[in-house]
């Protein structure tokens, strides 16, 4: 399916509205899933054009987006990674715990950005950044598609390697996101240590429904309930 290319557009229009030099795009991964961390990662591009085909991760194939990842990481200014882990998303809910990931990557930069392209319509972020918001950014904005692509193959690859140990779960395969072999190991043999434990998939599991936590923070699910937080792979 044909798609229109990302540009600098918004990026341009930052730093003549607010003196930004720096401009940094950022994305996460993971929100959805039901194991592993979320990821957020933070990109910088300049004003340079962008490598051929770069679009949202989830756009394209698995292997195109591990040969872009491979491109990006040299062709970017500079990019950063954070994780929140699934004990911090329980403890914190995913809003802060988004925050903390996307604060870890940006605070990981060489250089302070001076305003953030965030993709979506809910800044999860807030002060002190100076964000601007873009529904499907991804799509549409350069740095935040390069932030897309870095964010979705570490995390996979992550995955994959957290379920070595846990064959059953089928990591490789779905990422920690809820396939039906993963839910039916999850059946079987209950959560690993790598799962989120105040999810409410453990309502549906009345064997390990003893385990599930509550959690800490209540607008998360309010987030939730009204697609806020969506839950793409």
């Amino acid at each position: 399916m044909p798609y229109e290319p990302p540009t600098h557009s918004v990026e341009r229009s930052l730093r003549a509205t607010t003196g930004a030099k720096t401009v940094a795009g950022v994305d996460e991964v993971g929100r959805g899933a039901w194991a592993g961390p979320v990821t957020v990662c933070a990109a910088v591009t300049g004003l340079r054009r962008a490598p051929a085909g770069l679009t949202d991760s989830k756009l394209l194939t698995p292997k195109r987006r591990t040969a872009l990842a491979t491109e990006l990481r040299t062709w970017v200014t500079a990019h950063a990674l954070g994780h929140s882990s699934p004990q911090e998303i329980d403890e914190l809910g995913m809003t802060a715990a988004l925050r903390l990931a996307a604060a870890r990557a940006l605070e990981a930069l060489p250089v302070r950005p001076d305003a953030v392209i965030l993709d979506g319509k809910h800044d999860y972020l807030g002060a002190p950044w100076r964000v601007r918001t873009v529904i499907k950014g991804d799509q549409s904005c350069i740095a935040v598609a390069a932030a897309s692509v870095i964010a979705k193959v570490t995390r996979d690859a992550m995955m994959a390697e957290l379920g070595v140990d846990h064959a059953d779960f089928a990591f490789v395969d779905n990422a920690g996101y809820p396939s039906p072999v993963h839910q039916a190991a999850l059946a079987e043999l209950g959560p690993t240590p790598h799962h989120r434990l105040s999810w409410s998939y453990l309502d549906a599991l009345p064997r390990w429904r003893h385990l599930k936590r509550a959690r800490s923070a209540p607008e998360t699910a309010a987030l939730e309930a009204s697609g806020q937080l969506g839950f793409d792979i």
